[in-house]
């Protein structure tokens, strides 16, 4: 049986995480199916358009994503402190902006009087919602069921649009996390999809690109807020600069047809993680290969097994219990 989803998310060792969900019809998500010639280009405004939506929503932030022909990457990072600090008017407030509520719920938001009986229930849905705000699985649902709807309603046919389950990896440290967003955005100019990270559609590095010729960084996006945190409540701790600059430095080396070479500042950024050049360069180009699971040095690996164990025998307890 498969490992649970809750039992493989651990926030006492990282909010971060990689997600990856795919097709599995031969029909492609987006891009041209070859055997057929039919375009599935305009999918990508779907699912583009419906995860920026889910980051006003959910206290997760968006650090890259890139829609593929038959599949989506994703980094993610849960802000457990924000769902938190929410009042229980705007915890249902950010669920309704997702799904429609009833009138006890529109009557609660409006600050109508309310019996003792409906006031218990919506404590019950206020902490039902709190946790679902917050949790990977349910934001993953809210992203493909309707990407799933859409498209078979367009192709004329019932069924599953994705597998099962998507696959995610906890990303444990800095070093982690830089790699794996790397891997993503880079994945279009892998795939050939793409010949520069500017020109890769549907992307973060595009859209991070695109703020940064005006001097901003993408709000849809988790900002970098450099090695140190000062006035940013929160970030990617890294500079957007450095980072750019290691992307196109990235990319270069990866395209057999451009020369590329690892920069004095990208150097500098891989030094401070103890990531040796040689090493980044595979990381990036075969990350999913490399790491099946969780990533991060021995110490966090070890640490983030033991909280997973922990979890899974308390719940096996819990079972127990239940069942006595």
């Amino acid at each position: 049986m498969p490992t649970p989803r809750k039992a493989l998310v651990s926030l006492e060792d990282t909010p971060f995480y990689h997600c990856i969900s795919r097709c599995v019809r031969k029909a492609f998500l987006c891009g041209v199916d070859k055997h057929t010639g039919q375009s599935y280009e305009h999918r990508r405004d779907w699912v583009e358009s419906r995860l920026l939506h889910l980051a006003e929503v959910f206290a997760i932030d968006i650090c890259a994503f890139a829609v593929m022909s038959n599949h989506l990457h994703l980094v993610l990072r849960v802000d457990a402190e924000l769902v938190k600090s929410w009042s229980d008017i705007e915890v249902v407030m950010q669920w309704q902006k997702l799904f429609k509520g009833d009138s006890l719920n529109h009557d609660f938001v409006k600050g109508q009087p309310l019996e003792s009986y409906q006031q218990a229930i919506i404590n019950k849905r206020v902490k039902e919602y709190r946790i679902r705000l917050m949790d990977i699985s349910w934001f993953m649902r809210a992203l493909n069921e309707p990407i799933a709807r859409k498209a078979n309603a367009e192709d004329k046919c019932k069924g599953r649009f994705w597998e099962g389950r998507f696959k995610s990896q906890a990303l444990l440290d800095e070093a982690a996390v830089l790699a794996c967003m790397a891997y993503v955005d880079l994945n279009p100019i892998r795939a050939k999809m793409a010949d520069t990270p500017e020109h890769s559609d549907h992307t973060s590095i595009q859209l991070r690109i695109k703020s940064a010729i005006k001097g901003e960084q993408p709000t849809a996006l988790l900002p970098f807020v450099g090695s140190e945190h000062q006035d940013m409540p929160k970030g990617l701790m890294f500079n957007a600069k450095d980072y750019l600059q290691l992307i196109d430095d990235t990319s270069r080396i990866q395209r057999h047809d451009k020369r590329g070479a690892i920069s004095h500042s990208s150097e500098q950024l891989l030094y401070r993680l103890n990531i040796p050049a040689e090493n980044w360069l595979k990381m990036t180009a075969e990350f999913t290969k490399i790491f099946k699971g969780a990533v991060g040095n021995t110490q966090e690996l070890t640490t983030y097994c033991e909280h997973l164990e922990r979890k899974r025998r308390q719940g096996a307890a819990n079972c127990h219990r239940w069942l006595d």
